[in-house]
C-alpha cells in the first residue's frame, strides 16, 4: 500500500528516528532481489518477470483481505534462501531498507526452520548466518539491530523445544527474544506454553502473535499463562475491555501492523482499526510494518495512514516510538540508553 506521497507531513515523518519492533525477515524481501535470485539459480517461479511475479508475493491492489492469502505468499517467498550468501545478503538488503526509513533500532524476526528447509540447512547455521549478516549490516549503517527468533504454531513440541534451545544458546549473537506466530486459528498456543516458559527462565523475551484473526482470549492466555512481555498485532483485545485493562496495569505492548491488519482481513478499514482506542486507555502501542515487502509499505508509510485514517495526531506517533523503545528487549542498561537518547532526539520535533 503506498500513501499519499505529497502529503504535507510526510517529509517530517520520514526524517523522525523510529524503532521497529516487528518485521519479518521473510517478508521483507526486495522484488528485483528475487527476480535477480530466481533468474541466476533457474528457481521454479511462475514467471522470471518482475511485474508478473509480483502479484504472487505482493498483495495487490483491488485483492480481497485474506488471512490464508497472506500466509501463502511466505510458502514462495521461502523458496529463495538457497545459499549462506544469499541468507546474508536478503538480511544486508533488510536492515540497509530499514536504516533508509530512519530506523534506528530493529528488532528482526525470522523462522528458522523455514529458512532451513530448501537446501538442508542446520538450524544453527541458518541462525548463525542471518546473526552475523546483521551484525555487519548494523556497522554499515546507522541502525542498532537484535533479532528475535519465532517458533510456527505448526511444529510439533519436540522442533519447538530445539528452536528455543538454540535461540538461548544465541544470545550472545544478538538474539533477543522468542515469538509464536502462524495460524492462529487452526494452531493454539497452549501446548507450547512451557516451552516458552523454559525460554524466559533462561532469559530471553517473549512475543507472542495473538488476537491478530483470533479472539481476545488468545491475548489473555498469550499474557497470563506463556508471560508474553508483548502481543503481536492484539486487534481483538479490543473486543474485551477487562483484557484491555489488564494489558494496560501490565505494560504489555502491542505490536501493531496497519496495513498487515488490512490486508489479512483482521480489521475491514484501516479507519476501524484499534491503535487510537488502546492508546486512550493507556495500552502502550507501537506502529510496525509487519511484512513491508508482501504489503508494499514503510514505517513512514504507517505513521501517515494511522494520522490519515486513524485521527491521531504527529505527538501520538511520538508517543508510539517512545513506547517501541521502552518496550524494546535490550538489556536494562541498553534499553535505558535508547529510552533516553529517543526521548532527546523526538523533544524538538
Amino acid at each position: 500500500m503506498i500513501t499519499d506521497l505529497v502529503h504535507p507531513l510526510r517529509t517530517k515523518l520520514s526524517a523522525l528516528p523510529k524503532v521497529e519492533l516487528h518485521r519479518h525477515l521473510e517478508g521483507s524481501l526486495r522484488l528485483e532481489t528475487l527476480v535477480e535470485i530466481a533468474r541466476t539459480h533457474h528457481l521454479d517461479l511462475p514467471s522470471y518477470d518482475l511485474e508478473t511475479l509480483r502479484p504472487y508475493v505482493q498483495v495487490m491492489k483491488g485483492d480481497s483481505p485474506d488471512f490464508a492469502a497472506y500466509l501463502e505468499k511466505f510458502k514462495l517467498l521461502r523458496r529463495f534462501y538457497v545459499s549462506p550468501d544469499l541468507i546474508a545478503r536478503i538480511v544486508s538488503e533488510c536492515v540497509a531498507d530499514a536504516a533508509s526509513d530512519n530506523i534506528k533500532y530493529l528488532e528482526l524476526r525470522f523462522n528458522p526452520v523455514a529458512l532451513s528447509k530448501l537446501r538442508g540447512f542446520t538450524l544453527e547455521q541458518v541462525v548463525l548466518w542471518v546473526a552475523e549478516a546483521a551484525e555487519r549490516a548494523q556497522c554499515d549503517h546507522d541502525i542498532k539491530v537484535k533479532l528475535i527468533i519465532q517458533i510456527g504454531r505448526d511444529e510439533s513440541i519436540p522442533m519447538a523445544r530445539r528452536i528455543a534451545e538454540i535461540a538461548v544458546a544465541a544470545r550472545h549473537k544478538g538474539v533477543v527474544g522468542l515469538d509464536l506466530a502462524g495460524d492462529e486459528l487452526t494452531y493454539p498456543a497452549t501446548p507450547f506454553i512451557e516451552v516458552f516458559r523454559w525460554a524466559k527462565s533462561q532469559g530471553l523475551h517473549i512475543t507472542i502473535h495473538a488476537g491478530e484473526v483470533g479472539p481476545a482470549a488468545n491475548i489473555r492466555e498469550a499474557v497470563e499463562q506463556i508471560g508474553a512481555e508483548r502481543i503481536g498485532h492484539g486487534i481483538r483485545a479490543a473486543e474485551d475491555p477487562a483484557l484491555v485493562l489488564l494489558l494496560a496495569e501490565r505494560g504489555v505492548t502491542l505490536e501493531m501492523c496497519p496495513t498487515s491488519n488490512l490486508h489479512t482481513g483482521a480489521i475491514a478499514t484501516l479507519s476501524e482499526h484499534p491503535l487510537r482506542y488502546y492508546l486512550e486507555q493507556d495500552v502502550r502501542v507501537t506502529i510496525n510494518t509487519d511484512d513491508p515487502g508482501i504489503s508494499n509499505t514503510s514505517l513512514t508509510d504507517e505513521y501517515l495512514l494511522a494520522i490519515q485514517y486513524m485521527e491521531i495526531d504527529f505527538q501520538a506517533i511520538r508517543q508510539t516510538i517512545l513506547h517501541a523503545a521502552v518496550a524494546s528487549f535490550l538489556p536494562e542498561s541498553e534499553r535505558h540508553e535508547l529510552v533516553t537518547w529517543f526521548q532527546g532526539a523526538l523533544a524538538p520535533l
